[in-house]
């Protein structure tokens, strides 16, 4: 049984009610009395095991369906003809009984159909099937200048392009020998998109002659059909007052349990694709994006636009865009790794620390840590090397071109897409005002300038002290990150000692590199624990500032989660970049922390091998997570799902559920939509290019990871979701400029990193000024002889402090006592004028670091700003097709209007009825 707008049939009664255009019924007394409730019975059908399958229906381009098929596919009402384009659910047990029977008169009055059905394996469970007949389509359509095609595109090629299609002729002859590409998707396989192939319009009832429509059950597609329907599920009133309406709210308040299209049927055939072709587009998408085997191929946009709608689209897009440039990057990457692993033989820096078997160096740390020969740090040289050689300047500056590279060419990707998806002259209409807005400010209300009529208002004093509050809550939860930094930072003091006095040989005599490998663990799971913290902190804060819309509320949240997780994320790396062995005085001298531990040295062979251990284990810990989390937590969800319908119905007995029982056993997207998935590509985004000069192969991890995230998401979104809402979006929002401002940070850090944090600039100034070769103008490798012993200063032991006295006297090295060491810095011995003050190779160090941050951070910046100015945002055959189609369109609406005419004044004229307005 089904209830209309048309008519409700009660008996041999049939009761009208006209269609409300602007206006929702709430309490006539005549449709409170004749009309079924949501609640009743009348419009209610028990579950049936039998009644349907797991077959979904076929794709729409083949026509109408046949009915007594379509009643067991679960798609459509129980006559087999109404398509169910939303899903209502709710509990009978729930006691907002009264707000859904106003809501469903509301639905039938705006003239939605709708059926009942119970729960297979809860009676208590009850889902609603709305249909939306073709009335009700258009008319909104019309409303939301939904875009319909109406004409095959043209395409007309001028005539100096004759001569290039000869040679594309002769071209194309040569690549039949050629084998085709790869990562292309088979055409065959995919569908006939005739949106892709058609000019598109705002639809127009009036001019409903203008549009190609083949069949009035398939012109609307699934994912417009449930758009349309939602736009007026939130338009509907559940009680008197003018802030009771819409679905949101009656989610929010517990009066539905969910609300959600269906998906199109399995995603999962007996048949396979290639012989029997795709049953849906749900299983389409299955086995050309989200299946394993087709991680190589291109992404099935126009597809998952279709299915999921543009803003998913344009996730994808992005996604897919940013994997693709990754690659020249990963091969730079790779390539600078390499050239440091073959050029590892002939650095002469390497070979002085592996040879230096007579210089002793000081302690690490106080008492415990015992004098050592700077060629057992050989390993750790020769990987750093690795990662610091003569490439890695090149690379940040290519990495920093990248970036702008990257995010220019997005936009003229963007541009195509937008062109392509009709979506550049589509504007986001005014938006509704919160409803915690309005609760908060209904008392205060002004003139809306754009829609003339009166809406809440937020005073300029209000809005400021709550934006004051949140900026101070933020600042606070900063000062937590750096305070969970600064508790790493003592655990890397202590157990420095602790473990420089261990049992076992092996963590002894590595004891920094122990230090450095349980402390980024351990920063690990703090920056988890605490990422749990700061969403509940940005959801208070943003709660508290009293955003007017949802999209002011959106940008807000998603700043203040940026950039906590930025924080936290980047804290010790930062501190390992900058600080660690900064400051940490010299032997005799040391700076302690709250007077008592002794601050962290480098090791011998440089702070960089540290920044890579950090840099390496969290990008693989967190990106290892974070796709376990994104797969792993829906697939246990749904399985223990199973599993408890498997225990009450027995495991013998096999249960065909339906659709919509389906699809709600799954689980529903993220609260806040896309944003996990773009934040977790921002902050890897901020991975491979803020750092990169210290980590030359994050890029390829970055790459690797992406690959597997496309297809992961893919994966989920296709079959362990419920169907997200189809939603239009013209871009990726504020994450653009997030992208902007991470890139301009590169350039800064990675500036910092090369001048302070590597061994670079120390040694272009001992080659040029202080080595074999200076005053030359030359800086190769024979330059380099006797580095390792200018950057080491001498220290006597006798000067040491009582409390950094080690216990071993050095006997063990030379059999008498040791009566000096060596340490990593530049000052006089202890017998000059002014012992242990900074030397002139100090000074010229240190002007040298500035004067190449200066230099590179001007250059970099003038190359980004050239490259920003000389790729234009728009390419020029996209512009001059689109004036092509402006001007083709204006053309064939006249053409179709004049043919209108043309044919009505025809049928006058046979009609008899003929006349002339003209003058005599």
């Amino acid at each position: 049984m089904e209830a209309s707008s048309s008519g409700i049939t009660h008996g041999k009664t049939k009761v009208f009610h006209p269609v409300a255009k602007d206006v929702n019924i709430l309490f006539d007394e005549l449709e409170a009395v004749n009309s079924p409730c949501k609640d009743d019975d009348s419009l209610l059908h028990p579950g049936n095991l039998t009644s349907t399958s797991d077959d979904a229906s076929r794709l729409e381009a083949g026509g109408e369906t046949v009915p007594e098929r379509n009643k067991s596919n679960g798609l459509y009402f129980r006559d087999g003809k109404c398509r169910i384009d939303y899903i209502l659910v709710y509990r009978k047990s729930n006691p907002q009984t009264e707000k859904r029977e106003v809501f469903e008169r509301n639905i039938r009055a705006e003239g939605l159909q709708m059926e009942k059905e119970s729960s297979l394996i809860n009676s208590d469970i009850i889902f609603v099937k709305l249909h939306a007949p073709w009335e009700v389509l258009g008319r909104y359509a019309e409303q939301m200048n939904v875009r319909m095609p109406f004409r095959r595109k043209i395409y007309y090629l001028p005539r100096r392009y004759k001569f290039m299609s000869r040679i594309d002729k002769q071209i194309s002859r040569f690549r039949r020998w050629l084998p085709k590409k790869p990562m292309r998707l088979d055409k065959e396989t995919l569908p006939d998109l005739e949106e892709n192939d058609c000019y598109t319009a705002p639809f127009s009832q009036q001019r409903i002659h203008h549009f190609i429509i083949h069949n009035k059950d398939t012109f609307f597609n699934n994912a417009t059909r449930s758009r349309i329907v939602h736009h007026i599920l939130q338009r509907i009133k559940y009680e008197e007052g003018k802030n009771k309406i819409g679905l949101n709210r009656l989610l929010t308040n517990g009066s539905y349990e969910a609300a959600f299209p269906l998906h199109e049927g399995s995603y999962r055939s007996k048949n396979s694709i290639r012989t029997h072709g795709a049953e849906n587009h749900r299983h389409l998408l299955y086995e050309c994006w989200a299946s394993w085997g087709v991680w190589y191929k291109y992404q099935p946009l126009d597809l998952v636009r279709r299915y999921f709608g543009e803003k998913i689209g344009l996730y994808f897009a992005w996604l897919g865009w940013y994997t693709g440039m990754l690659f020249p990057a990963a091969f730079i990457g790779l390539f600078v790794f390499l050239y440091g692993v073959v050029t590892l033989d002939h650095c002469q820096v390497s070979k002085e620390v592996c040879q230096a078997t007579d210089i002793i160096m000081c302690p690490v740390c106080d008492k415990y840590c015992p004098f050592m020969r700077l060629s057992d740090s050989c390993v750790y040289a020769k990987v750093t090397h690795l990662f610091d050689n003569g490439a890695t300047v090149f690379f940040a500056v290519f990495m920093a071109v990248w970036a702008t590279v990257f995010l220019e060419f997005w936009k003229r990707r963007r541009a195509v897409i937008a062109y392509d998806w009709d979506l550049i002259d589509w504007e986001e209409e005014e938006e509704e005002i919160r409803p915690q807005f309005e609760a908060k400010y209904s008392k205060k209300e002004r003139m809306n300038p754009i829609s003339g009529k009166p809406e809440p208002y937020q005073a300029f004093a209000d809005k400021c002290s709550r934006l004051i509050v949140s900026a101070s809550g933020i600042f606070f939860m900063i000062c937590v990150v750096i305070a969970a930094v600064f508790g790493i930072v003592i655990y890397r003091v202590v157990t420095v000692s602790t473990f420089a006095a261990f049992k076992w040989a092996l963590i002894r005599n590595n004891s920094q590199v122990a230090t450095t490998g349980t402390a980024v663990c351990i920063n690990f799971c703090i920056i988890m624990l605490l990422n749990v913290l700061y969403e509940k902190v940005a959801l208070l804060l943003t709660n508290l500032e009293q955003p007017r819309t949802e999209s002011e509320w959106e940008n807000s949240f998603t700043l203040k989660m940026f950039l906590f997780q930025f924080v936290n994320l980047n804290s010790s790396t930062f501190y390992i970049a900058f600080f660690l062995g900064r400051f940490t005085g010299h032997p005799g001298a040391y700076l302690r922390l709250i007077n008592r531990w002794r601050l962290e040295e480098c090791h011998p062979s440089g702070c960089l091998i540290d920044l890579c251990m950090q840099m390496g284990i969290i990008m693989v810990l967190k990106q290892t997570w974070n796709n376990f989390m994104e797969l792993g937590y829906p697939l246990i969800q749904n399985w223990w799902t199973r599993r408890k319908v498997r225990q009450e119905h027995g495991p013998e007995r096999k249960i065909r559920f339906p659709q919509w029982e389906k699809d709600y056993n799954l689980q529903p997207m993220n609260a806040y939509g896309l944003f996990d998935e773009y934040l977790e590509m921002i902050l890897q985004f901020g991975f491979t290019t803020i750092f990169v000069a210290a980590f030359p192969l994050a890029p390829l991890l970055a790459l690797l990871n992406n690959i597997i995230e496309i297809r992961l998401d893919a994966y989920k979104f296709v079959t362990q979701w419920r169907r997200p809402l189809a939603s239009r979006a013209k871009d990726i929002g504020i994450w653009y400029g997030i992208l902007e401002g991470i890139g301009i940070l590169s350039v800064i850090t990675n500036a910092f990193v090369i001048a302070i944090t590597s061994d670079f600039i120390p040694r272009l100034v001992y080659a040029y000024k202080y080595g074999p070769c200076a005053g030359q103008g030359e800086a190769g490798q024979k330059c380099m002889v006797g580095y390792v012993n200018a950057s080491l200063s001498v220290f006597r032991i006798s000067d040491f402090e009582n409390r950094s006295e080690p216990e071993s006297d050095g006997s063990e090295f030379s059999g008498t006592p040791l009566k000096y060491c060596r340490y990593r810095d530049y000052r006089d011995s202890p017998h000059s004028l002014v012992p242990y003050g900074y030397t002139l190779q100090f000074w010229h160090v240190l002007a040298a670091r500035l004067a190449f941050i200066i230099v590179f951070e001007h250059l970099v910046f003038c190359i980004k700003h050239l490259i920003s100015y000389l790729i234009p945002d728009l390419p020029k055959d996209l512009r001059d097709r689109m004036r092509r189609e402006k001007y083709l369109i204006q053309e064939m609406m006249y053409e179709a209007e004049l043919e209108r005419l043309q044919k009505e004044r025809k049928e006058r004229k046979k009609n008899g009825k003929a006349h002339h307005n003209e003058w005599p």
